[in-house]
């Protein structure tokens, strides 16, 4: 038995030792620094229209696109983060550098909302008559530095934790394998306990005590995390970075275009190939253009390495296996662009659902629950979901279909389906308390309907995430080529980015079609007046569209499915010895 990890190695830069290094130990400590970011992130997000609206007193629609823009442009930032990860930091500097960025933008904000030079003079507008006077540009420009640099800090932070936590495991051993397996739920289940914090104790203290105590904790929260993970780094694995996979994909591209005019040999056994046996990926028929990247030319050996050969010109020559690396993660591409909208409706859970809350009945005796932690019902629902999934659907799956869960495709599927069902159910929940609106009055602060009749849209959507977060994660991450599952996890954050992005424009475009001179059409700055039934019914046609497309790319997927290299080693082997694995299944 090796007590090394081969692909590892420690803080010193030795082959990593098993017994001292990774594991749960390391991973917990990954762990708990995600926790805090979330705690973070979702204590801004869930309850930033609020402050907008109410301190700034910014437009409701421009309050919502300028939260989803700020989470949307978080999470595209992890694409900046995965590729300084690969190519210049590593994960653990890029996680212990973003995380410190993130924390110096909380403490700005904790001052941007504490000093009263920052906002506007306090103002107490009612529905009929709003003299508020709104931010300025210094004000807002303050805040936003403040709200940026700390978006700078999550996308380089989120880019590399859930990666840094599988390098802990080694996939060539059986028990930590199985102990990976189950970090991924793990990794949801500590996202989700930061956010349950976030949008219980934290909304509380922004709304009853004081906004900077609450950013204020999430500082100190963010500071004490760092100073545990760093106090891990004798434990840690560090898996060699392979270059960046950006650069790699242009090289193949680049080569491809270069050789546009040559033919591509019938027998693919020509092809250039000089990856070691054992990480060699077969060919595949599919976007044969990139197959000209292969094709030895005249002058593609121009390059002397150490020993004094002569060695490829990586733009000009790139065997089969990056070639077929490039292939696995354009198969990726349409799963990836139809799972951005089930991000679009979960837009809409901290947006415009936290503002239908604040018009609503939210008292429990002489106790008011702060709109913002309604979304409690949305994190309740995301750890059932995966408690009812990990402990009741898992075993009764195994036993009837002999798999241990649903694939990660099955997962996006289910999720996308509960996420379409959400924003049918959030349209008719609208129409009711548009209808108590308008017999009531639209200029009632406080309508006569429960808060509690928007639980189930929260319920549907945090459910919907917790089969789609955990499918999606899986599957960018196990479907993707070795050395570039960085990128890979920023591809699938990039999702959530472009969700929030497509919130923004959709929003946007609402606006302007629907409105006038003399309404606002369907989002008003006061939304009693407004149509956000429509909205939301406009999401769920989206939504079902989006995923009729999903169905059929998930089924070219599974058609074109490019396996690693260890099931083709053992296709191969079952072939020699006269049965294919096929037929052993």
């Amino acid at each position: 038995m090796s007590w090394t990890v081969a692909d590892a190695v420690d803080y010193k830069g030795f082959p990593a030792d098993k017994s001292r290094t990774g594991g749960w130990v390391a991973a917990a400590l990954i762990l708990g620094i995600e926790i805090c970011e979330r705690l973070s992130t979702m204590g801004i997000g869930v309850n930033l229209v609020t402050y907008l609206v109410g301190t700034m007193h910014l437009p409701s629609s421009t309050s919502a696109n300028i939260v989803t823009d700020f989470v949307g442009t978080s999470f595209l930032l992890c694409l900046l983060g995965g590729f300084l990860a690969d190519s210049f930091l590593g994960r653990y500097n890029t996680i212990a550098i973003f995380a410190s960025i993130q924390t110096l933008g909380m403490v700005a904000l904790a001052i941007s909302v504490k000093l009263p030079q920052l906002r506007p003079p306090l103002c107490h507008a009612t529905a009929a008559s709003n003299n508020c006077k709104q931010a300025n540009g210094f004000q807002m420009g303050i805040f936003y530095l403040a709200l940026y640099t700390i978006g700078l800090g999550i996308g380089g932070l989120k880019s590399s934790v859930s990666g840094f936590g599988t390098d802990q495991f080694d996939e060539k051993d059986d028990k930590e394998k199985a102990q990976m397996a189950y970090f991924f739920n793990r990794f949801f289940l500590f996202i989700s306990t930061g956010t349950l914090v976030a949008v219980t104790i934290l909304v509380y203290i922004q709304d009853e005590v004081d906004r900077s105590l609450a950013y204020g904790i999430c500082s100190i929260s963010m500071f004490m995390a760092i100073l545990l993970f760093l106090a891990g780094t004798r434990r840690y694995r560090y898996k060699k970075s392979s270059g960046s996979p950006i650069v790699q994909i242009f090289q193949v591209v680049v080569a491809a275009i270069r050789k546009r005019k040559m033919t591509t040999p019938v027998d693919t056994n020509s092809l250039y190939e000089n990856s070691p046996e054992a990480s060699r990926i077969d060919h595949t028929d599919q976007f044969r253009f990139l197959d000209k990247a292969a094709i030895l030319a005249q002058g593609d050996f121009e390059e002397r390495n150490a020993a004094g050969s002569l060695s490829p010109n990586p733009w000009k020559l790139r065997s089969v296996t990056r070639v077929e690396e490039v292939k696995m993660m354009v198969r990726l591409v349409p799963i990836w662009a139809t799972t951005i909208m089930f991000w679009t409706a979960y837009a809409q859970m901290i947006t415009f659902s936290v503002e239908q809350a604040s018009t609503m009945q939210r008292s429990i005796g002489k106790f008011q629950i702060p709109a913002g932690s309604l979304t409690v019902f949305f994190v309740l629902a995301i750890m059932i979901t995966l408690a009812f999934y990990d402990r009741l659907i898992m075993p009764l799956w195994k036993k009837w279909n002999g798999q241990p869960g649903f694939t990660n495709l099955q997962r996006m599927a289910i999720g996308l389906v509960l996420s379409t069902i959400g924003m049918a159910v959030a349209a008719l929940s609208e129409r009711k308390r548009l209808s108590v609106a308008r017999a009531v009055g639209g200029t009632t602060k406080t309508l006569p309907i429960s808060v509690f009749l928007l639980i189930p849209q929260f319920f549907l959507v945090g459910s919907g995430e917790a089969f789609i977060y955990t499918g999606q994660l899986d599957f960018f991450i196990t479907k993707s080529p070795k050395g570039m599952k960085t990128m890979s996890t920023g591809l699938f954050l990039s999702t959530l980015s472009l969700g929030f992005f497509v919130s923004s424009f959709l929003v946007s475009i609402v606006k302007a079609v629907t409105g006038s001179k003399d309404e606002q059409g369907w989002l008003t700055d006061n939304i009693n007046y407004g149509r956000l039934d429509c909205f939301y019914g406009l999401l769920t046609v989206l939504s079902v569209i989006n995923f009729v497309v999903y169905l059929v790319c998930a089924r070219w997927y599974k058609t074109h499915e490019q396996h690693p290299p260890a099931l083709q080693m053992t296709s191969t082997t079952a072939k020699a010895n006269g049965s294919s694995a096929e037929d052993r299944c």
